[in-house]
């Protein structure tokens, strides 16, 4: 749950002392992060446009290793997994972290709708990619399960790194520090583990899932700006459910010290 101290130093640190806001420096990497990320995304989409999509040393080396370490119940362990980072599995992750969150229904719908326009929207952006490049998949013959479309970027990993990234943004954000670490590990290691089930496969070449991480790390850096500056001014619906705002303890405080006054002339 989010907390009612978090979200008030999440407040401090993205308004000024008369209230305007002002973007936290973590704001600030986010952005120049996400830049950096595009940027070598492009340079990797130029170099596989350059080779005409033929594989890379990495690429053909773990390819063959996945064809020859894939026993049947590490296989079938890899589906699911990969299964996870595709469909309606990454947004309902979502929006159950936006109900789990919020403290209203206003503002989990609201918080909901942020996470599925950010995946959405980059999936999107990486299906347009997709098709102008139109790189090949590894050949067929060494796929372990069904795969459609285009290899660059990956879309199972896009996705669920989208889905990841905007969890580790919210729990970053918004979250109490006791389960930062174990939620910021347990997501980043998941959308790792989705991109590497795509390689062990053998549906997607590497540089296809690397595309796919580099592509969603750029997104995520831009998404990460525009939100913490909407929270900079819009801080309230994000308390935790059932707990007060900070406006709202600040008024219980006053009525409180009021009443002790009170008292105390009576």
């Amino acid at each position: 749950m989010i907390s009612l101290s978090s979200l008030t130093r999440l407040r401090q640190r993205c308004q000024h002392a008369d209230g305007a806001p002002r973007l936290p420096v973590i704001t600030d990497a986010a952005g120049v992060g996400g830049l950096a990320a595009l940027a070598a995304f492009g340079f990797l989409a130029m170099i596989m446009i350059s080779r005409h999509g033929a594989a890379l040393g990495p690429d053909e080396a773990l390819l063959t290793w996945a064809v020859d370490h894939r026993p049947a119940p590490v296989a079938e362990a890899a589906r699911l997994l990969t299964d996870s980072g595709a469909g309606v599995v990454p947004y309902g992750i979502i929006a159950l972290a936006a109900f789990l969150a919020t403290r209203t229904l206003r503002a989990s719908l609201l918080l909901c709708a942020t996470g599925w326009t950010l995946v959405a929207s980059g999936q999107a952006v990486r299906y347009s990619i997709m098709l102008w490049i139109h790189l090949d998949r590894p050949p067929r013959s060494d796929w372990a399960v069904r795969a459609c479309g285009y290899a660059f970027p990956s879309g199972h990993t896009t996705t669920a790194a989208l889905t990841a990234g905007f969890l580790v943004i919210l729990v970053l954000a918004l979250g109490q520090r006791r389960s930062r670490a174990a939620l910021v590990v347990g997501t980043g290691l998941w959308a790792l583990l989705v991109g590497a089930s795509r390689v062990y496969l053998c549906v997607h070449w590497f540089t296809d899932v690397l595309g796919g991480w580099l592509l969603s790390v750029g997104w995520l850096g831009l998404w990460a700006c525009g939100l913490f500056w909407w929270v900079a001014r819009h801080p309230a619906p994000f308390a935790a459910r059932g707990r007060l705002t900070p406006e709202r303890h600040d008024e219980r405080q006053a009525d409180t010290g009021e009443r002790s006054l009170g008292d105390s002339a009576g």
